[in-house]
């Protein structure tokens, strides 16, 4: 059983559809009893990192997914789930999950012509083999849409980066943890085989 936590930080359907496409019946989830007994899950989101937290600890799913990742269930955590997965966010200035270490801070650019947030396509560049990146190319783009960005104590927990004015972390990870900053349902091809990538999984890199 997949399970897609639902804590009201949105874009719950798209991620499900694309699951679907690749074969990945999913099911939405917001007990934490339930989160418990899932075989995988998907931890997505967008929005702002205080109230998804303020969220997640009134359904008590913030204990619950502490404990899934010490099992050892596959997590895929996606854009504000990963970022919330890092110790501390710039954003509202808030304490979160800690399943990475590390912290989450804004763009801040000197030059005028790059906006904030960073939206559209970027390339992406695996620095470690991982099973959920596996079969991700040199030029292969993802799509983006943030404003803050992971920075983990450990390059270790570095999976992959992006370039918007210098190099930032865009995928994460550790044991049965990974989570991307882009968003793979919205990344046509290339994210539907990352999601099936995930599908397969086990857990063990």
């Amino acid at each position: 059983m997949t399970l897609i936590l639902d804590y009201e930080a949105g874009n719950l359907a798209s991620v499900r559809r694309a699951c679907a496409h690749v074969g990945l019946q999913a099911q939405y989830c917001a007990d934490p009893d339930q989160l418990l007994q899932a075989e995988r899950i998907i931890f997505p989101g967008v929005g702002a990192a205080g109230s998804a937290m303020r969220s997640l600890k009134q359904r008590g799913l913030d204990q619950a997914l502490r404990e899934v990742i010490q099992r050892g269930t596959p997590v895929l955590g996606i854009c504000l789930g990963m970022q919330v997965s890092l110790t501390h966010s710039q954003e509202n200035d808030t304490p979160t999950l800690n399943i990475i270490p590390g912290q989450v801070r804004r763009f801040a650019f000197d030059r005028k012509d790059l906006k904030i947030p960073h939206m559209g396509w970027n390339e992406v560049r695996v620095l470690q083999a991982h099973p959920v990146l596996a079969g991700i190319q040199p030029g292969d783009e993802f799509y983006f849409v943030h404003s803050y960005f992971p920075q983990p104590i450990s390059n270790d927990a570095v999976l992959a980066v992006t370039d918007y004015e210098g190099e930032f972390a865009c995928a994460v990870g550790k044991d049965n943890y990974i989570g991307t900053q882009f968003h793979p349902e919205k990344s046509a091809q290339v994210g539907l085989r990352l999601l099936a990538n995930f599908a397969a999984w086990d857990g063990q890199c």
